[in-house]
């Protein structure tokens, strides 16, 4: 298996702070690595660093293999706003195209316009101005997957895109023999694309293969055996210690190595290993919340000719957890504002319908605009509380920094935290697992699951809407808004299972139809009847083969639903099994189509 990649003796500081020093590390061809660290630790300056748009401070080595094309997602992609989104992506990819020849490029061009489709990008004439966070990030990853790059380095995939996009992504990257980089928070993802974990701790690099639960549980080992060497060292060096005070003229001489490994004894000892968390104690709860929320009567929204919102009526209760999901452009951030009071009737758009808000009502709404802090701020500016900012991973040697010296995790952290000591008893939260390191997304779901208030969130995050809301409201396009009651892994099962049910009437109905068009045909001219031919040489070996290839579909469904009757299957492997075998089914549909037309040709 070839090298993809060789890291030797790579180090970055900012300032005093040290965000790596001399780490090493190599990719293999066929890798799908997923590098996690907490914020500020130099996950993108180290991303920006492979791919060549930064420099490692000690120099050090890094080597890719020999004539391997590599694509880099950046979390923010530059592009001119005049351009249109196949300008702007044939612009950007010069590097890649000008060596290509006509058909070549032709090729690239219709793998561009393919993509943006897979991506819900209809019109590839649209400018760049006119599109959302979410739908650049596409174009970006566009731009990246066209390529068919062996070895992709990607910072944040999935900020920013709506769940359907990062569903196609995950498929397509599962699915592909790429090699992989990528700095990702979104826990089911990794899990889904993955096989291998990075993590970046303490300056060090540690590499874990498997999923994201063998990474929990082998660095939990690695934790407590560090912790148990440690304890280790210092029981010897009680020993030494009691040998140095004891035996004081003797320090001479030959005894002066044992000196010396004392001291690096001492060192050693102290090294307990700890990692600073975001805590939320000292974070007071939520005002008290009287029995009128939010009540909505026959809201509608249009701008333009199109509806965003169509009579919508809906009374949210207290202390309940609303998960809001749909693709980019459906509304959903338009909604929040509308619920908080954030629009107003100068604004461009019709609202109408009756909203009431309850007296007691207290709105903590973390939206993704919401940073507006002033970059010569300082961290004691925006929150003057030092022992909060201390739980929120802002030490002391931080307070004095300025806002535009933060990692895009610590301004998130930092706005979260001005967002909770308002003590809101309703929090809406609009896309807030963007930035945030894996490590702070869980202690946030501890925390908002024991939330004393109501909760609306707008998320992508799957296994953050799996672990917090109550029900549903999906955004369906043309101003539909659905409720469903139960997670979100919970509402895709129900939607593949009635998608698959819908697919097997049609395949059915389809059947039925050619049945009935060929006794209709048959019975037509019963004086004329058709002379049956002889199959040709291709039709009779293409018979045989759909005939084994029956045969052996069988074979495997009954295999597979061996399997799952079994209850030994874990949840990723049922589900694969499951998947699977509507997929044989939806073969054996068509192949037995097709045998019936070979076997009335004879």
């Amino acid at each position: 298996m070839a090298s993809y990649l060789q890291i030797e003796n790579i180090s970055k500081s900012y300032g005093p702070k040290v965000l790596f020093e001399n780490i090493g590390f190599n990719i293999n061809e066929g890798d799908k690595i997923a590098l996690i660290a907490p914020n500020g630790t130099g996950k993108t300056s180290l991303m920006r660093i492979l791919a060549g748009k930064d420099k490692s401070d000690s120099g050090g080595k890094i080597m890719f293999l020999k004539d391997i094309r590599i694509a880099f997602l950046e979390q923010e992609y530059p592009f001119d706003p005049e351009k249109s989104l196949f300008d702007q992506i044939m612009s950007s990819s010069s590097d890649f195209t000008d060596g290509l020849d006509q058909e070549h490029l032709w090729e690239y061009e219709h793998r561009v316009v393919k993509f943006l489709s897979n991506f819900n990008l209809s019109n590839p004439d649209q400018k760049m101005k006119e599109l959302s966070g979410g739908e650049v990030k596409r174009v970006a990853l566009t731009q990246m997957l066209a390529s068919e790059a062996e070895f992709f380095i990607m910072d944040e995939p999935t900020n920013h895109l709506d769940i359907d996009a990062i569903e196609f992504l995950e498929g397509y990257l599962s699915r592909s023999r790429c090699t992989l980089l990528m700095v990702t928070h979104d826990r089911y993802f990794l899990d889904r694309v993955c096989n291998t974990v990075m993590e970046m701790d303490h300056g060090a690099i540690y590499t874990y293969k498997g999923n994201y639960q063998n990474f929990l549980e082998k660095r939990e080992e690695r934790i407590a055996n560090y912790n148990a060497e440690t304890d280790k060292v210092r029981n010897i060096l009680r020993r030494e210690l009691e040998w140095i005070r004891s035996t004081p003229c003797a320090r001479t001489g030959k005894a002066r190595y044992r000196i010396n490994a004392f001291y690096d004894l001492k060192d050693r000892a102290s090294q307990v290993y700890t990692q600073k968390q975001v805590s939320m104690e000292g974070v007071k709860g939520s005002a008290r919340l009287g029995t009128k929320i939010i009540n909505c009567k026959d809201l509608s929204f249009f701008y333009g000719d199109k509806c965003y919102l169509d009579r919508f009526t809906y009374n949210f209760q207290r202390y309940e957890k609303v998960g809001i999901v749909g693709r980019n452009g459906a509304g959903k951030s338009t909604f929040l504002n509308i619920l908080t009071g954030r629009f107003f009737d100068d604004d461009p758009g019709v609202l109408d319908g009756v909203i009431e808000r309850g007296e007691s009502l207290k709105i903590g709404y973390y939206h993704q605009s919401g940073m507006s802090f002033n970059p010569d701020e300082t961290v004691l500016d925006i929150v003057n509380d030092t022992w909060l900012l201390n739980r929120f991973l802002f030490p002391h040697e931080m307070l004095n920094n300025k806002v535009e010296k933060l990692s895009g995790g610590e301004k998130r952290r930092l706005y979260l935290l001005t967002i909770l000591m308002q003590q809101p008893n309703l929090l809406i939260l609009d896309e807030p697992t963007n930035d945030l390191d894996i490590v702070t997304l869980n202690i946030l779901e501890e925390y908002l699951k024991e939330f004393g208030g109501s909760l609306i969130i707008v998320s992508h995050d799957r296994h953050f809407l799996d672990k917090l809301v109550d029900h549903l409201f999906i955004f369906c396009g043309d101003g539909l808004v659905k409720d469903f009651v139960g997670s979100y892994s919970e509402y895709r099962e129900f939607i593949k299972e009635y998608e698959a049910e819908q697919r097997s009437l049609a395949r059915a109905e389809e059947k039925a139809a050619k049945e009935k068009a060929a006794k209709a045909a048959a019975t037509a001219a019963p004086e004329a009847p058709a002379k049956k031919r002889k199959l040709t040489y291709k039709e009779q070996k293409e018979l045989e083969q759909l005939e084994k290839d029956l045969e052996s579909l069988a074979a495997e469904k009954a295999a597979l639903e061996e399997s799952l009757n079994s209850g030994t299957l874990p949840y990723d492997q049922l589900q694969k099994a499951s998947e699977r075998i509507g997929q044989i089914l939806e073969e054996t549909d068509e192949k037995e189509l097709r045998l019936l037309e070979l076997y009335e040709l004879q």
